[in-house]
């Protein structure tokens, strides 16, 4: 099965092969008000890179054709963690709150001029790992799906950064999608639930 979203009208495309007939036939049955793809929120980590303005394109056709709010949310590692500094605290604790405060600013552009009023939406800051807050937010907010960008890091650069939406999959409380880059043709995605 492939998903695509149409540009510029807020759909998703939903390719079928012969063999996911059986799909079709499961949904058919069901009335609408009892389909399981009931979205309401959708939590869309952001990292400012084109790879997350491609997860939010998708979240965006998601949202449009479910009708379900979208959360940005950007994490902002700390530039030092507390129990890691001593007489430079007040320097750091304001580094740490400007990264916060342009991260707030740059979220505000992105909700006004990339979604507009097309779908509801709410832009949320919050310091930690990543991965953690990605997942945390998930429960707390109650979120349906999260839909995030990986960027694809194979051998050594994956294993001295890590993949935080490897993370994510792993820690969430409901299912991930991932958009992965580089693009092959298509914007390709994996749904992946939470075992």
């Amino acid at each position: 099965m492939k998903v695509k979203p149409v540009p510029k009208q807020s759909k998703v495309t939903v390719e079928l092969k012969p063999s996911d007939d059986r799909l079709l036939e499961k949904s058919a049955v069901l009335p609408p008000a009892a389909s399981p793809f009931r979205l309401n929120k959708i939590l869309v980590p952001v990292d400012f890179s084109e790879c997350s303005n491609r997860a939010l394109d998708y979240a965006l056709a998601f949202a449009g054709q479910c009708d379900a709010r979208l959360i940005l949310l950007h994490v902002v590692e700390p530039a030092a963690y507390p129990e890691s500094y001593m007489l430079v605290a007040t320097a750091l604790d304001d580094l740490n709150q400007d990264l916060l405060r342009r991260a707030e600013r740059r979220l505000a552009e992105i909700s006004r001029d990339k979604i507009g009023g097309r779908v509801k939406c709410e832009s949320l800051v919050r310091t930690g790992q990543a991965y953690a807050e990605i997942a945390a937010a998930a429960r707390e907010l109650e979120a349906d799906l999260i839909i995030l960008a990986t960027h694809g890091y194979t051998g050594l650069k994956h294993v001295l950064l890590g993949s935080t939406a490897e993370r994510v999959v792993r820690h969430a409380p409901c299912p991930v999608l991932t958009v992965r880059d580089p693009e092959r043709g298509f914007l390709e995605a994996s749904v992946v639930s939470q075992a």
